[in-house]
């Protein structure tokens, strides 16, 4: 056993320090659950004061430290190597305080997101941020990858969602800004240093969250357009008539939405499936009478308009769940087909349609039996992408990104939209960030980090 695990038992006890045997009977990531972890130790501190002082022992020791969340990280941003220690924050996971009345709630980072929602809700309140893995994701880890969902287009990503946050550096220094206010315009607002930063620059503590009223009513319905166009005109028309209800507009292209409603998919298509673009529509409101009559009035003034196809509106908690499951169920992808090499890409929404022409024809070029689904939030410029090619050798894996990820440089998209860098796209970072912007996030690094000891190797290309 190394001198510093040695170290970290003594002022910690057993209860805190797991070796690296006690370790490796972890999975590695709750998303690909092959590997086992293997890392130097496993360290589970209870408090903000035991994380600084695991980082400064840490760091006076120059030894590596990878935080660890929820482990649902898809760029390799937990990857954690054997001379490394592991941080889990899965102890933390106290919620603090629910204010009702300043619509904020206090929790520390290691809360499981969807447990958060359920406390709200038996408190009336409703925490926006909605992801496929909110049954394993932690609130610290949603911070420190700026997470976005199903819901950003009217809630915003993380970023927006976040007031204060309390955060450990290197050294140990804790950095506490639990800031509960809307508007504080004194100086620099540090905690957006920490969003989005994928733990590299300091390690999430706790966090101040902006909540708001349980929604009382939700309408949902799968729509069918003729064409990307008509799918771009149903978003601004829908905004325009739905107003701040519309909370979920999620467009599926018709191969994928092919795939989820086809054997061995347990989901039957609830609309033909020879339409070229499919949309799922949610609005959330406050009055449920008056929020189901407008809705289904829009759906039948948009149908005899010609502005979609064809729709169906759940109408039961079973048929809501199918036409989700349709959205999200993307597991059946991996059932289906291997590899299968995920992207997820930001860009305008008017570049959408020629930029998902374009990678699908170059990647059939190169690939003739090349299966392409592509899906995702239209409504905020997110879309994901899944390909299988038939093979996932380095080489292979280097091409496909060229293509997904060059065009983007020429029409300003971004090679992640919610997902972060991790190890998986540093060396793309370039076409998304200018050589100034690389150069102050170094900068950055190493005035808060000067030893790189937090999740080295992430993020910024070496």
């Amino acid at each position: 056993m190394s001198t510093i695990v040695e170290i970290l038992i003594q002022t910690f006890g057993k209860e805190c320090v797991r070796t690296r045997d006690e370790a490796s009977v972890r999975v590695a990531s709750n998303w690909r659950q092959t590997e086992h972890l293997n890392c130097l130790a496993l360290l589970r501190p209870k408090t903000t004061e035991e994380v600084s002082k695991i980082l400064r022992i840490c760091n006076e020791f120059n030894q590596p430290v990878v935080p660890h969340g929820g482990l649902t990280n898809v760029v390799g941003g937990v990857v954690t190597k054997p001379d490394e220690i592991a941080l889990s924050l899965e102890r933390m996971n106290g919620i603090e305080e629910i204010s009702v009345q300043n619509k904020t709630a206090t929790v520390q980072a290691g809360v499981i997101l969807q447990n958060l929602q359920t406390v709200l809700a038996e408190n009336g309140q409703h925490f926006p941020l909605d992801l496929g893995a909110k049954g394993s994701c932690m609130i610290g880890g949603n911070i420190a990858s700026n997470a976005g969902g199903l819901q950003a287009l009217r809630y915003g990503v993380m970023r927006n969602l976040v007031l204060g946050v309390e955060v450990v550096l290197a050294d140990g220094t804790i950095i506490s800004s639990l800031n509960k206010m809307v508007k504080n315009n004194a100086g620099y607002d540090l905690k957006q240093l920490f969003i989005g930063s994928e733990g590299t620059l300091g390690i999430i503590t706790r966090a101040v969250l902006k909540i708001d009223d349980l929604p009382k009513s939700k309408n949902t319905a799968f729509v069918a357009v003729e064409s990307f166009e008509k799918a771009n005109l149903l978003l601004q028309v829908a905004k325009k008539q739905l107003k701040n209800d519309l909370t979920t507009f999620e467009l599926l292209w018709q191969d994928y939405y092919r795939l989820m409603t086809s054997p061995p998919s347990p989901y039957s298509p609830p609309l033909p499936q020879t339409y070229p673009f499919y949309v799922l529509m949610e609005a959330l409101g406050q009055d449920a009478d008056k929020d189901k009559i407008l809705f289904d009035e829009l759906l039948e003034n948009w149908l005899q308009d010609g502005l979609i196809a064809d729709a169906v509106i759940a109408q039961s908690q079973q048929e809501l769940e199918k036409v989700w499951g349709i959205r999200e169920n993307v597991d059946l992808i991996f059932s289906v087909h291997s590899p299968v090499f995920l992207f997820d890409v930001s860009l305008a929404i008017s570049d959408m349609d020629d930029y998902i022409k374009k990678i699908r024809s170059d990647l059939q070029q190169v690939w003739p039996s090349l299966h392409f689904y592509a899906f995702g939030h239209m409504g905020d410029g997110n879309l994901h992408l899944f390909i299988n090619c038939g093979t996932n050798d380095e080489e292979t894996k280097h091409l496909v990104d060229a293509i997904v990820y060059q065009p983007l440089q020429q029409i300003s998209g971004s090679i992640t939209g919610e997902h972060g860098v991790g190890l998986e796209k540093k060396s793309w970072l370039y076409l998304t960030r200018t050589t100034e912007e690389i150069e102050l996030m170094k900068t950055l690094k190493k005035a808060l980090d000067p030893k790189g000891i937090l999740n080295p190797g992430k993020l910024l290309p070496d």
